[in-house]
């Protein structure tokens, strides 16, 4: 059978590779009594979600209407409560009728969103390396993909004067997210004024990802909407996979410019009907009333970065020390690089070695060649635990 030429534009996912991996090592680990699989190679919280949003949500499950399909009127009292947050946060207020839009998931969103805006081979950025929805996104849109590269020596800061006025020309979308995933930077306000200045300039749409927006450890982060400007050409995700531990619960949100809502929106009207009302009231409930509990699960994460980065220097790796929650970025030792491995085999020699995953760089794009994503989503004595097999397996290596 013939498939989409785009299906093999998109190839096989990093979380998918690693998925293949994760479960060749389970079967193997049974045969052989291995040492259990210590996953860290998704950013999905070993956290709870507050106990009276789960509270909520088992309410409501108990209400026939809320099994029913959810059209765009359902998700009313869902996008209030996120008007008044947004309010209650930025300061800001939005329109929940016209400016706001529940998504199942804010990689939902990205994904989707190139299909709304571009014409085939219309061109979008993207960061590189950034979140892999961003560029199966624009490949599903059947667009034509420009890059801003991100480098080490700099911070991992974007440079928009690596754009040409002819590129600049030639875009539709921008496409960024700070903080930033995988490379754990929080970034700076300045990065998206320049980009919605841009959009400006060019008539470009700037969409912002979001979803870290409540665990940068160091700094504040940048938001979209505080742009002048973002009512024109903007639209920002948010979600509530991160900082509420709901990644399972498949729920965030859109807010933008009003054209560009309604341009999402109708795309969303053939492919879904929206999510559960009951898990609506949840986040409602979540928005409403625990605006705070972002700050406990920032600490948790706090402490686990740093007792972790502590423990990989004890060892002798040199990973720096990121600014925002919930990932590290290592870089692959020298020793690795003169055997002529690159961050696949790094991340599959672990792996087979230790039992523990992590996420090869390379899978974010090009960008990420020779880095490593870990994701702090286990208790701490598992993460020191993870970190002295690493040592033990790299002392046998050299």
């Amino acid at each position: 059978m013939n498939h989409a030429l785009r299906l093999k534009l998109l190839g096989e996912g990093v979380f998918a590779r690693n998925d293949h991996r994760k479960n060749n090592y389970r079967l193997l680990s049974h045969e052989k009594n291995l040492s259990p699989l210590i996953d860290l190679s998704l950013g999905s919280s070993d956290l709870l979600p507050p106990p009276d949003v789960i509270l909520e949500i088992q309410k409501a499950y108990d209400c026939p209407e809320n099994s029913s399909y959810c059209l765009e009127s359902g998700t009313k009292p869902f996008c209030e409560a996120v008007a008044a947050w947004c309010k209650k946060r930025f300061g800001i207020s939005v329109n929940p009728n016209s400016e706001v839009l529940l998504l199942i998931g804010s990689q939902e969103g990205t994904a989707h969103l190139p299909i709304a805006i571009l014409n085939p081979r219309q061109s979008g950025l993207i960061l590189d390396p950034c979140y892999p929805s961003h560029r199966g996104g624009l490949i599903l849109a059947d667009a034509q993909i420009e890059k801003l590269i991100l480098k080490a020596e700099n911070g991992w800061e974007p440079n928009f004067n690596q754009l040409s006025i002819s590129q600049l020309e030639e875009l539709r979308i921008m496409i960024l997210g700070y903080p930033h995933n995988p490379t754990a930077q929080v970034g700076r306000q300045e990065y998206l004024d320049e980009a919605i200045n841009l959009g400006k300039r060019y008539q470009i749409v700037v969409a912002h990802d979001n979803p870290y927006v409540d665990l940068a450890i160091e700094g504040d982060a940048p938001c979209l909407l505080r742009c002048d400007g973002w009512r024109e050409y903007g639209i920002e995700f948010f979600s509530f996979s991160k900082a509420w531990n709901m990644g399972g619960f498949r729920l965030a949100f859109a807010i933008g410019a009003e054209p560009i809502i309604k341009a999402l929106k109708k795309v969303k009207s053939v492919i879904d009907f929206n999510q559960s009302l009951a898990i609506q009231k949840g986040g409602i409930k979540a928005l409403n009333d625990l605006y705070d509990w972002p700050k406990k699960v920032l600490e948790t994460y706090r402490d686990r970065r740093d007792k972790t980065v502590n423990a990989f220097h004890q060892i002798g790796w040199d990973v720096p020390t990121p600014s925002m929650a919930m990932y590290i970025w290592m870089p692959l030792p020298e020793w690795a690089i003169k055997k002529g491995w690159d961050e696949e085999m790094m991340a599959s020699q672990i792996l087979n070695s230790t039992g523990v995953a992590l996420t090869p760089g390379s899978g974010f794009g090009s960008g990420g060649k020779n880095w490593l994503r870990l994701a702090l989503v286990r208790p701490i004595s598992e993460l020191e635990k993870a970190t002295q097999k690493i040592g033990d397996w790299i002392n046998e290596q050299n």
